[in-house]
């Protein structure tokens, strides 16, 4: 997709949003149970305003699929009203000049006062607000079986070692120690945690963000290539392909002790009836407390006709409303997109979550995650994918997964 191609037959049409001038037409891939009935919410919110709801939903590909059918779309001159949407993707939509100008909405709502400035690098365009950031997701997690714990005679992991010591006496205990999925965005998932808990914030920076390639090549690097081997240690055959909630559902019953996963496997405890502090348990990857590796969703507003433009604005102001951001995050199991929440109306990990957001803020350690397109460019994202997956599955020793990165990297640079 090229900025010419888009612009030469985009923007010489009207765009179009829905089939009457008071409705939004939102495209998304929040399909599951939780999530749609979070989703539920801004409609009903929305339909109280008097805007209709065109639903667009495009399942499978986490997002993959809807950026495909989003070219189509907006190449034909029919693009949606809203399109949730991830990191560097809003950014290359923004540069194809198909995006609204929210900045009117935003300086009435006062965005720039509760939003996070590391969200909206991602929300704005060359200053321009062009999408409302739904939830802040963050990666840096365990969760762990309350029970199993106690079983084996451990607390909650106060550092590396600790962690380690757990996941052996889990293991020599009959249980998995850790669940976990062999997907590459899995492997990667578990890769951000374990560099900010081996190096800090500045270190992850430097590598995952920067790209320093000093820091790549680091012996930091190679400690985090270690650790990463010794959780290779603790998954059982049956890893390899397994879906993210299949890994959860094991803590959930269980059968394993620990899970290195974000902040959506708390849904999947919730649904299934479990209770934090006393069936689960969540801290962040030991090491990385204060600092947060992010993801967040997002709807990018995209042009549409005049008739459509108020409709779309009371939609941008519904998704960043107190009460929403409320309601969507304590089901969905992220926090909210704005500091002026308190935790109050969440359970344990998510007022610990919403803490710890504020922490992160304050001491600037709130850094996007590399798994989860918030660090660096598609490509670039690909690159780490391939080294951190192939090191993991013992294709690569440490030292080599060093000099991998590096040359992948420049590569994809």
């Amino acid at each position: 997709m090229t900025k010419k191609t888009i612009s030469g037959l985009a923007l010489s049409v009207a765009l179009i949003s829905g089939a009457q001038a008071a409705d939004v037409e939102v495209m998304h891939w929040w399909t599951s149970g939780g999530e749609a009935k979070a989703l539920g919410e801004l409609k009903q919110s929305l339909a109280k305003q008097g805007v209709g709801w065109k639903d667009t939903p495009v399942a499978g590909g986490g997002g993959s699929n809807a950026m495909t059918v989003l070219r189509a779309r907006v190449l034909s001159g029919q693009s949606p009203t809203a399109v949730q949407m991830l990191g560097f993707d809003i950014q290359d939509w923004g540069d194809q000049g198909v995006v609204a100008n929210l900045n009117q909405v935003a300086k009435q709502e006062g965005w720039d006062k509760v939003v996070p400035s590391a969200l909206q690098q991602f929300s704005k365009y060359q200053g321009k607000w062009i999408s409302v950031p739904v939830n802040v997701h963050s990666t840096n997690w365990v969760w762990g079986n309350k029970a199993v714990l106690d079983k084996i005679g451990v607390g909650v992991p106060k550092n590396w070692n600790d962690l380690i010591l757990a996941m052996k006496k889990a293991k020599k205990a009959g249980y998995v120690a850790l669940a976990h999925g062999g997907q590459a965005w899995q492997d990667a998932t578990v890769f951000d945690g374990v560099v900010l808990a081996t190096g800090g914030v500045d270190f992850y920076r430097k590598a995952l963000i920067e790209l320093d390639p000093t820091a790549l090549s680091s012996d930091t690097m190679k400690r985090v290539f270690d650790r990463m081997a010794q959780l290779r240690g603790f998954v059982d055959k049956n890893y390899p392909g397994r879906d993210w909630n299949l890994a959860s559902a094991m803590v959930i019953k269980g059968k394993a002790a620990f899970q290195m996963m974000g902040d959506w496997a708390k849904g999947e405890f919730l649904s299934a009836g479990k209770q934090p502090g006393k069936d689960f348990v969540c801290f962040r990857t030991p090491g990385s407390q204060g600092a947060i590796t992010f993801n967040a969703d997002q709807f990018t507003m995209f042009k549409v006709d005049k008739a459509h433009q108020q409709a779309q604005q009371q939609m941008a102001k519904a998704v960043l409303s107190l009460e929403f951001q409320i309601i969507f995050n304590k089901v969905k199991g992220s926090v909210p997109a704005r500091t002026d929440i308190s935790g109050e109306r969440f359970d344990d990990c998510g007022k610990k979550a919403i803490a710890d957001l504020k922490e992160a803020v304050n001491k600037n350690s709130l850094v996007g995650s590399l798994a989860h397109g918030h660090a660096a460019p598609a490509a670039i994202k690909s690159a780490f994918y391939d080294v951190i997956t192939a090191h993991f599955n013992g294709e690569f020793s440490s030292e080599e997964a060093v000099k991998a990165l590096v040359s992948s990297v420049k590569n994809a640079s």
